[in-house]
């Protein structure tokens, strides 16, 4: 055994709590390279970055490995909820994901990625979501791309001309109680979003100027039924967000923003559920970027599919998932799902017990970007990342519901 090797021996996992702020802080900060200089040009000091990470260390389960009494390697997991398919899932959030250099390559965040799936699933989190430093390594750990973000850039000879609507729009603060609730609707009606409680909202507005604002579209019943999150910055039109609950709040808050023109010479901004911009407009000739936004990963297939909303079919019948995991041994199993009068039995048997006629093999990567709908069935057969006949595919198809995830929060 080198002594890169047998480093990991004077090694010791722990969970962190508050004493552990300074040296939480100065781990994430040495391993995304954060300097004195970017703090300042961004508009923080160190005090407030260490301060901006405190909620973590109080509201989430935090484990790292300590050489005697240093810190040397961490990951953090936020307890959230998210819609899936308008089933409401426990889902477990990881960030803080970070090793010094000199103690990688001998398997420390592997273990501590294993310990933090294992509370995941002692807590019903059956699902977990994460935004990715590096997509090749999470999918060796078994997540997935589930959702995108699409950037915009709209000049102002651009503009959307939308019908005349007969609501008003109000400026509100961050905390309006119409803005919450809104969000909250939703969020409940909309595949892959995140319930936001108080600790996802401090994340949402974690690195937003003081300039930030927030404008919501109320109807003719006074009812709030779309926001925009925008800044105004350099003659550029910024948006964070802009959700809406009806076309009528989409025309609105375009015409709030149309009423902005003297301030900007163009609109900058993003949006996450998957609907191509150009096509809404008359002159859809404009820049837009895709970019794979968040992974998921299911933790425990078993509790998952028993919560999953599948689409009935007209038919009984019967299909097998066999799943490979190479992390989780619990997910190495055959998952039979019997449809027999509107409704789902679930059995788990060993895949040499899998007789189904209707079957299909694949990871548990393949499994989950499938199952929150970001690619489809047969494209995946297709691409060779499932293994299944055409039967089987059609059945998939027919089970599995349509919509790609909106997740447009960062943690």
């Amino acid at each position: 055994m080198n002594m890169h090797s047998s480093l990991k021996n004077n090694l010791y996992i722990k969970e962190l709590n508050d004493d552990h702020l300074e040296q939480f802080n100065q781990l994430l900060r040495y391993a995304f390279q954060v300097t004195n200089l970017d703090l300042i040009h961004t508009g923080w000091n160190s005090e407030e970055i260490k301060l901006a990470k405190y909620p973590i260390l109080q509201n989430a389960r935090v484990f790292g490995w300590f050489d005697d009494a240093t810190l040397v390697s961490q990951i953090a997991l936020y307890p959230m909820q998210m819609n899936i398919y308008n089933t409401i899932y426990k889902m477990g959030g990881i960030t803080g994901v970070a090793t010094y250099p000199e103690y990688s390559g001998i398997g420390l965040m592997n273990d501590l990625i294993k310990k933090i799936l294992g509370i995941m699933r002692e807590c019903s989190q059956s699902i977990s979501c994460l935004y990715p430093y590096s997509i090749p390594y999470y999918r060796s750990k078994g997540w997935e791309i589930v959702s995108d973000k699409i950037t915009f850039s709209i000049k102002d000879s651009q503009f959307p001309k939308v019908p005349k609507v007969n609501g008003v729009v109000r400026r509100v603060t961050l905390d309006n109680k119409d803005f919450l609730e809104l969000y909250h609707t939703f969020a409940l009606q909309t595949h892959g979003a995140l319930l936001r409680d108080s600790l996802c909202w401090e994340e949402y507005w974690r690195w937003d100027t003081e300039d930030i604002q927030i404008a919501l579209y109320y109807d003719t019943q006074h009812r709030a039924t779309g926001y925009i999150v925008y800044l105004l910055d350099n003659d550029i039109f910024k948006i964070k967000e802009m959700i809406w609950l009806n076309q009528e709040a989409r025309y609105g808050i375009w015409h709030f923003i149309n009423a902005h023109q003297s301030m900007f010479d163009k609109i900058e901004g993003s949006n996450y559920n998957n609907e191509n911009l150009a096509f809404l407009l008359e002159d859809g000739h404009i820049v837009e970027t895709i970019q794979p936004y968040i992974m998921a990963r299911i933790v425990d297939v078993e509790q998952f599919l028993h919560q999953y909303p599948f689409d009935r079919i007209a038919f009984d019948t019967e299909f097998c998932f066999i799943v490979h995991d190479e992390i989780l041994e619990w997910n190495n199993k055959a998952f039979l799902l019997q449809f027999n009068n509107n409704s789902v039995e679930l059995k788990v048997l060993d895949p040499k017990e899998c007789n189904a006629t209707h079957r299909a093999t694949l990871s548990i990567q393949t499994l989950t970007t499938m199952l929150l709908g970001y690619k489809r069935p047969l494209y995946l057969q297709q691409i060779e990342r499932l293994v299944a006949d055409e039967a089987s595919i059609d059945i998939l198809e027919d089970i599995i519901p349509e919509g790609k995830a909106y997740f447009s929060d960062y943690f």
